[in-house]
């Protein structure tokens, strides 16, 4: 790097890609074996070797980052283009469940009972934990855009502030949801009504789970003076991530709760 003549990261070598393969492998082979059995010992190890993967690869592009220098400006441009690019292929991912969704709703078959919801589904109430889970998620949007203002100002105790409340309430939705999942009274095999609002609404789950952790990192690089007021794109895109949770939740708390109900 001593004498790169150009502004583009040259990454080195690295095991994580192949570490992460493996652990990806191990943790969906785990799964399938605990699905079947009441083993557990390859699920956790496949677990195990992500978590360590995750840890040793995110260190390392922070000292890239922080440390080292190689994130330029025309590298966090790619970068930018690169989190655009994988935001979008999630809004297709659950554009899918919301086209099934209005799918069977909109024109319900006999096997439905020719009515949404299907005949014998007892439906959870849009007024209750659903709509606090609105609330909640839509604080965490306020207070995350809060944090990142107060960063680019410079405001560093302030941001960090914010930024834990954000996750706290992250903490919260999870939480929520969880003992909404509890006392469900249909099951993800109910009919077509159980499979949507289980694999829609999870899906959202394990995003909104994925977006805390990309928070919670932001915060320990924060409270480490890894952030500048121009160079931040790490928290950004764990920004814009985050608002794609919120307004995903938005259509599903419309079209499965609300619709659905």
């Amino acid at each position: 790097m001593t004498h790169q003549l150009h502004q583009y990261h040259l990454v080195d070598p690295s095991p994580w890609p192949l570490t992460g393969a493996m652990g990806s492998l191990l943790l969906a082979s785990g799964l399938a074996v605990w699905f079947h059995t009441t083993s557990t010992t390859l699920l956790k190890l496949g677990l195990l070797t992500l978590v360590l993967t995750m840890i040793q690869w995110w260190r390392d592009i922070i000292r890239e980052s922080a440390y080292q220098g190689h994130h330029t400006n025309g590298v966090q441009k790619n970068m930018r283009y690169g989190m655009i690019l994988f935001i979008t292929s999630e809004v297709f991912f659950f554009l899918g469940f919301f086209w099934a969704l209005y799918h069977v709703s909109l024109v319900p078959t006999p096997e439905l009972g020719a009515e949404w919801p299907p005949t014998g589904i007892n439906p959870l109430n849009p007024m209750e934990v659903p709509l606090l889970n609105t609330a909640v998620l839509l604080s965490s949007g306020a207070t995350i855009t809060w944090s990142h203002h107060t960063m680019m100002k410079g405001n560093k105790k302030e941001a960090t502030y914010a930024l834990a409340i954000t996750i706290s309430l992250g903490l919260y939705f999870t939480a929520l949801q969880l003992s909404e999942y509890q006392e469900t009274p249909f099951t993800i095999s109910d009919s077509v009504y159980g499979s949507l609002f289980f694999v829609a609404t999870g899906f959202h789950g394990l995003h909104a789970m994925i977006g805390t952790s990309f928070l919670m990192v932001c915060i320990v690089r924060l409270i480490h003076s890894h952030f500048t007021m121009t160079h931040h794109f790490g928290y950004e895109a764990a920004i814009w991530y985050w608002h794609f949770v919120d307004i995903v939740w938005l259509f599903l708390y419309i079209s499965v709760y609300w619709w659905g109900s």
